[in-house]
């Protein structure tokens, strides 16, 4: 059963789980928070937590910082192209 928490349409979740980890070095939910604060964007650690765990809505600039925080296109953050095509995995 699913948790009562969890929101159902939140396509970034894996992918934003997926990219920090294939960071190299791997980055730190609160690190990732600290690079779209430096965007200027307010994001916290718990924040990328409650999204990475489905709790959280992510809304489309939020999804545009993440994308450029780590890297990735928006396509491949919203499950649209493959993991090859991330530019991550090298």
């Amino acid at each position: 059963m699913a948790s009562p928490f969890q929101i159902r349409g939140n396509i970034c979740s894996e992918r934003v789980r997926l990219a920090r980890a294939l960071q190299k070095p791997q980055i730190t939910q609160g690190e990732l928070a600290a690079r779209i604060q430096l965007m200027g964007m307010d994001m916290t650690g718990l924040m990328i937590s409650r999204i990475e765990k489905n709790q959280r809505h992510v809304c489309d600039a939020e999804l545009v910082m993440l994308a450029k925080a780590l890297g990735v296109s928006l396509d491949w953050l919203c499950g649209l192209t493959s993991e090859s095509e991330s530019g991550l995995l090298k």
